[in-house]
């Protein structure tokens, strides 16, 4: 299996986030900006130093663990659902994979249905009637009491 080799530049960043449905490039804080229909995706914080959010606070913990020398943050965003990455230092799929599931956790179930292919709002509902992203379908039983089959009859 060959090595993967690490680092990635804005531009590859940039090709990835504007690839994904809804999201559009303008500034934040003075610098190139994200937004998955205006809410706030990621940004260039300087130079090979990325901004992502949100981020799984588990998988966040366990980035800044296992890999110091790429992701960490600094104590303006402990507590927040953000990780910083060091661009040089990624592996493209990684970033590629990181950017994908911010972009879920802020788009609406319209984009996620046509990003999948289903063409239909509700195919990325899991049978729980959770969403991908996290949301429920909203789609609620008239009673609160279980279906039998007698209630079919």
């Amino acid at each position: 299996m060959p090595k993967r080799t690490a680092g990635a530049t804005f531009e590859q960043f940039r090709a990835i986030a504007l690839a994904l449905p809804g999201v559009e490039e303008g500034s934040s804080y003075g610098t190139p900006g994200f937004r998955v229909k205006k809410r706030f995706m990621a940004r260039l914080r300087e130079e090979d130093v990325l901004v992502l959010t949100p981020v799984d606070e588990i998988e966040k913990e366990f980035l800044l663990d296992t890999q110091p020398e790429t992701y960490f943050i600094t104590d303006h965003y402990r507590g927040y659902p953000a990780i910083l990455i060091r661009l040089s230092q990624v592996h493209i799929a990684d970033l590629r994979d990181l950017v994908e599931r911010s972009w879920r956790a802020l788009a609406p179930p319209k984009l996620l249905a046509e990003y999948d292919g289903a063409g239909d709002a509700m195919a990325p509902r899991a049978k729980n009637g959770i969403a991908s992203n996290g949301r429920t379908s909203g789609r609620r039983r008239s009673n609160n009491k279980p279906q039998t089959t007698n209630d079919k009859l």
